[in-house]
């Protein structure tokens, strides 16, 4: 790996960080809040191309299962793994690597389905560990994990534009 390449993978697991101290909103029937942290996977997805994306993933999860408070909310280590939002915050990982497939993409309608792709394997492997940590049935997961749907759409919108800015303006 070149040095450009380190220091991508380190700014953007940073921005990564930055967005997941951002409080995270409460949604009061799911026990998984609404966080800014997919917003940079998404990002780092489309700029960084898969492998390097999901390095940056893959770091985020690593400091935080070693103890360093970087998940929203200032939480850390395996308890939060074992809880209900572990398979999403495992689920970014592949999530951002189906992302950075597209990130040559240059129309957005490509760049909004990668995004979306992306988020569908977060939920693909969210959704099931919401229920076994739970008991809930799939049925109240999928139904309890649409609320996320607007603002994951929302950010996958704002990370497609600000890709192609990036792109087009040479800036990485």
């Amino acid at each position: 790996m070149k040095t450009k390449d380190i220091a991508l993978v380190a700014l953007f697991t940073a921005m990564v960080v930055v967005l997941g101290l951002i409080p995270p909103m409460p949604v009061p029937w799911v026990p998984v809040p609404i966080t800014l942290q997919t917003f940079g996977v998404m990002l780092a997805g489309l700029i960084l191309g898969p492998y390097r994306a999901g390095l940056v993933v893959a770091l985020y999860v690593l400091i935080a299962l070693v103890g360093l408070p970087v998940l929203p909310g200032g939480r850390a280590g395996l308890a939060v793994l074992a809880g209900p939002t572990g398979g999403f915050l495992l689920g970014m990982i592949p999530g951002a690597i189906v992302v950075g497939l597209a990130a040559g993409a240059s129309t957005l309608r490509c760049l909004l389905a990668a995004l979306l792709g992306g988020v569908a394997v977060v939920y693909a492997l969210g959704i099931p560990w919401l229920m076994v940590v739970t008991g809930m049935t799939f049925s109240k997961a999928a139904l309890a994990v649409v609320v996320f749907l607007p603002g994951d759409t929302i950010k996958a919108v704002i990370a497609s534009i600000v890709a192609q800015r990036i792109r087009r303006l040479n800036l990485i």
